[in-house]
């Protein structure tokens, strides 16, 4: 059994910030406990604007606080993220979240990450596998 709380993370190498400076996350559960996914609580800022595209991954959001506009890239399609919204990215759609209130979610990520990644110029996550 595992237990572990957002605050034994902080300062640790699972609190990742992203190079673009637009969010941070704390990644609860890795790759590393072999589990079959990964489990997230990630903060994007106030007035940031991120575009993703998880062409190896499958994530599902749950806001838990804040406000977003989440756009599909490749429809147009435009929704509003607020607390209670989940969102699941199962077709590896591109997408943007512009965010209007520092906007802090739980994602799940599968496979799982390994805790070291961050967006690549296409706003990709490489697929990193943990060392045997």
């Amino acid at each position: 059994m595992i237990v572990r709380s957002f605050k034994d993370i902080e300062g640790t190498d699972r609190h990742v910030k992203a190079a673009s400076g637009t969010w941070e996350s704390k990644r609860i559960v890795l790759a590393k406990e072999k589990v079959g996914f990964s489990l997230h609580e990630t903060i994007l800022y106030a007035g940031t604007e991120t575009s993703m595209w998880y062409a190896n991954h499958v994530e599902a959001v749950v806001c838990v606080e804040g406000e977003a506009e989440l756009t599909d890239n490749e429809t147009g399609q435009k929704y509003t993220i607020t607390p209670g919204t989940m969102y699941l990215l199962d077709g590896h759609e591109r997408h943007t979240l512009r965010i209007k209130e520092d906007f802090r979610c739980i994602c799940v990520f599968n496979p799982p990450v390994t805790g070291r990644e961050d967006h690549d110029e296409n706003g990709v996550y490489p697929l990193l596998t943990e060392e045997v």
